[in-house]
C-alpha cells in the first residue's frame, strides 16, 4: 500500500492531505472514499482508520480539517484533557473546519480524484467520526448524486435547530445513509435520532440508524473510551455499506 501526504490546494490555503492507494485487488482503478477526521486532529490513530478502509480496496482521502488554524492532533491531546481547552477548542478552533469550509475543501478533493487513473469513477463514498460524521451527512446533502454512501459514527449535532444542520439536506441525499450513535450522547440524544430519522425517511432516503453500546468516540484507538468489540462492528456496517453502493474494480459492483 503506498501512503503520501500531499499539499493540496484550496480556495483557501494549502491543505494537507493523506491518500491511501491499495496494493492488490486487482490491481485498481479502485472507488474512491473520503475520510473526515474526529476533533482531536490529524494522529496516527485516524491515519490507522484510513489505512484499514484503503486496505479493503478503496482509494482513501484524508485531509487535515484544521490546516486553516494549525491544530494538530498533539493539540487535540492536550485541548480535550481539560473543560477549559475543550471551551477553547469549541470557540477558536472547531468554527475554521466549518460545513461551508469544508465542503469548499471537499471540492478540491473531489478534482483531485477526477483527475486520478486509479480511481474508478465519480460516485465515492465518505465515513466520518466525531465532528468529521457531522460533515459526513452534510456532504451527503450538499453534494447529492455524487455521494454513493455516507457513513457517520459517534457524530454530534446531526439533526439539530441549527440552520446548517445535516438533517435539512436530506431532501438533496441520493446515496444510501448510514449512523451509528453512540449512548449517553448529549450530541445526539434520542430527540435528534427520530428528528433524523424522520427527515431521512420523509425523503425516501436509504438509510439505517444504530445506536452502539459504547461511549462518543468509540472508534479512534486512542481515546479513553475506545471500545474494540464496537470498533469491530464499525468496520463490519462501514465495508457492508461501500461494498453495496460502490464498484470495487473497474467500475463493477
Amino acid at each position: 500500500m503506498s501512503h503520501v501526504e500531499l499539499q493540496m490546494k484550496t480556495e483557501d490555503g494549502v491543505c494537507p492531505t493523506h491518500v491511501f492507494q491499495p496494493d492488490g485487488h486487482g490491481g485498481g482503478p479502485w472507488p474512491a472514499v473520503i475520510v473526515y477526521i474526529d476533533g482531536i486532529g490529524m494522529r496516527p490513530a485516524m491515519l490507522e482508520i484510513a489505512e484499514h478502509i484503503a486496505g479493503e480496496g478503496y482509494y482513501t482521502v484524508m485531509p487535515d480539517l484544521f490546516y486553516r488554524v494549525g491544530f494538530t492532533g498533539r493539540d487535540g491531546a492536550v485541548a480535550f484533557s481539560t473543560p477549559a481547552g475543550i471551551e477553547n477548542w469549541k470557540q477558536n478552533v472547531l468554527p475554521s473546519a466549518s460545513p461551508a469550509n469544508i465542503m469548499r475543501d471537499t471540492d478540491a478533493v473531489l478534482a483531485y480524484l477526477a483527475g486520478q487513473e486509479s480511481v474508478s469513477n465519480e460516485k465515492i463514498g465518505i465515513t466520518g467520526y466525531c465532528m468529521g460524521g457531522r460533515l459526513s451527512l452534510y456532504a451527503a446533502g450538499h453534494f447529492g448524486a455524487r455521494v454513493a454512501a455516507a457513513a457517520s459514527y459517534h457524530g454530534g449535532g446531526l439533526a439539530t435547530d441549527a440552520p446548517d444542520s445535516p438533517h435539512r439536506l436530506a431532501p438533496q441525499m441520493k446515496g444510501r445513509v448510514y449512523v451509528g450513535g453512540a449512548i449517553e450522547d448529549r450530541g445526539f440524544d434520542d430527540a435528534q435520532k427520530a428528528r433524523l430519522e424522520r427527515a431521512l425517511t420523509e425523503a425516501g432516503v436509504d438509510h439505517t440508524i444504530e445506536t452502539y453500546n459504547a461511549r462518543h468516540g468509540w472508534v479512534p484507538s486512542d481515546t479513553a473510551v475506545h471500545d474494540p468489540v464496537a470498533t469491530e462492528r464499525h468496520w463490519e456496517t462501514l465495508f457492508a455499506l461501500f461494498r453495496g453502493t460502490l464498484s470495487t474494480r473497474s467500475g463493477q459492483a
